[in-house]
């Protein structure tokens, strides 16, 4: 059995495998087997009784926790078994602390070490309390507009008559002493940027590449705004063909569909890892559009995940909660189902997800006849070819395909085929002979 996340091999013990020790009792507990090689076969050791007594010393003296040492045997060869049980507490060794993210081990420094210990204390980011903010810093409009959004969705109730101070404690955005809570900031905030220097969205228009900007745009300001204002400076300078919406819920056919443009960017406000110092950065080229935002995948939830029925992890608890009352958030851990099943539904390629530089970065291709889409598609050469043709003419007939490639009629009838029967791309018109032609299936 290879190594996993809960299950490492080594062949000879080194004190540096405390740090695993370590990880696997800041994550979900794991084993440690010491005389195996890296496929998990038993190679032996010699001083299994002097480390059956060393271990768990040393375990229990630098870190204060205890683990099960058992020795086993194996083809005549002695190994052992360091169970860690996972805590809910943090645990260090020497004043570090060390996570077991799938099959590694990871030092947690900075946001990630002060996430993780907000974590463990039953607190995310946005639950904290900002001692120097105020009701004056919640601006009125954007609460009014929420309010509204939460009514028309039936998510809210007995909130008539209600003072500004009573609205956010009704929303949990107040602790017991009803100091404001870093959500409140980020969902309502007057100037969010006077007590964090992230809640933005860069947007830019590219050429050919990322080194080719022609434009950009800033907005700055809480999710309520900027959930409309960057729909709007995006309709505005950024798309070739404009969209026509009413607020942030109908959806219309334009370059891509709008369901799915609000869903990136909702899960990209509200998802994303506050902690860090990266804005939300969306990316519109030709063929393709792109949001990244900072905060890699919570644990248990993988990019396959994303594709099908998952349960939502929230990394900012009360911000999701929030969106959720607001009707922003239909159903928490649907909002990537809904970016590829609106895809679909628009006839576009399914859209790329994936983790990059410590974030997600969520791809949305315009047009699935480009040559990049039909590569991935399996076509070959000659196929890619043919479709590009199609799509520039209208249709193509098997004398055509024969000389744009200079092949046998035999060859073209197959690659013409496979093109109706297994790429579902071509449906074919005629009869007989020269009268049969190819065309885009649909068109």
């Amino acid at each position: 059995m290879p190594e996993q996340q809960n299950i490492e091999y080594k062949q000879s013990w080194h004190d540096d495998y405390l740090k695993w020790v370590c990880g696997f009792a800041n994550a979900q507990g794991g084993v440690i087997f010491i005389g195996k090689d890296d496929n998990g076969k038993v190679v032996g050791i010699n001083d299994y009784k002097k480390l059956m007594d060393e271990i768990p010393n040393k375990v229990k003296d630098l870190m204060g926790i205890l683990v099960d040492v058992n020795l086993h045997e194996g083809n005549g060869l002695y190994f052992l078994e360091i169970i860690t049980q996972p805590y809910a507490v943090p645990i260090s060794l020497r004043g570090r602390y060390y996570y077991r993210s799938g099959s590694t081990k990871q030092e947690l420094i900075g946001a990630a070490l002060t996430d993780y210990l907000l974590r463990k204390s039953g607190k995310t980011w946005d639950e904290v309390s900002e001692p120097t903010a105020t009701l004056d810093d919640i601006d009125d409009a954007s609460l009014k507009s929420y309010i509204a959004a939460s009514l028309h969705a039936g998510r809210i109730a007995d909130v008539e008559g209600l003072s500004k101070a009573d609205l956010i404690a009704k929303l949990r955005l107040t602790d017991n002493t009803s100091n404001i809570k870093r959500a409140a900031i980020v969902l309502f905030g007057k100037n969010p940027a006077k007590f964090f220097n992230n809640c933005v969205v860069k947007i830019g228009r590219f050429g050919k590449d990322s080194s080719d900007i022609r434009f950009q745009e800033t907005v700055e300001g809480n999710i309520v705004y900027l959930l409309k204002e960057v729909m709007e400076q995006l309709n505005r300078k950024f798309f070739t063909r404009a969209i026509s919406f009413e607020g942030m819920q109908r959806i219309e056919k334009g370059e891509y569909p709008i369901a799915a443009l609000r869903e990136m960017l909702l899960n990209a406000l509200v998802h994303r890892n506050y902690l860090g110092s990266s804005v939300v950065q969306m990316r519109m080229f030709d063929n393709y559009f792109n949001i990244w935002n900072e905060g890699e995948l919570p644990a248990g939830i993988s990019l396959d995940s994303l594709k099908r029925q998952h349960p939502s992890r929230p990394r900012n608890l009360l911000i999701a909660d929030v969106c959720f009352k607001g009707g922003y958030i239909d159903a928490w851990g649907s909002g990537t189902l809904k970016i590829i099943s609106t895809c679909k539904e628009a006839g576009l390629p399914d859209p790329e997800i994936i983790e990059q530089d410590g974030g997600i970065l969520v791809t949305l291709f315009k047009n699935k006849y480009s040559a990049d889409q039909l590569q991935k598609l399996g076509l070959n050469e000659r196929q890619v070819k043919a479709v590009l043709y199609v799509v520039e003419n209208g249709k193509i007939t098997n004398s055509d395909y024969q000389e744009m490639n200079k092949i046998s009629k035999r060859t073209a009838t197959n690659d013409l085929t496979s093109l109706v029967t297994t790429f579902n791309l071509f449906e074919k018109s005629g009869t007989f002979g020269a009268g049969i032609s190819y065309q885009l299936k649909g068109q």
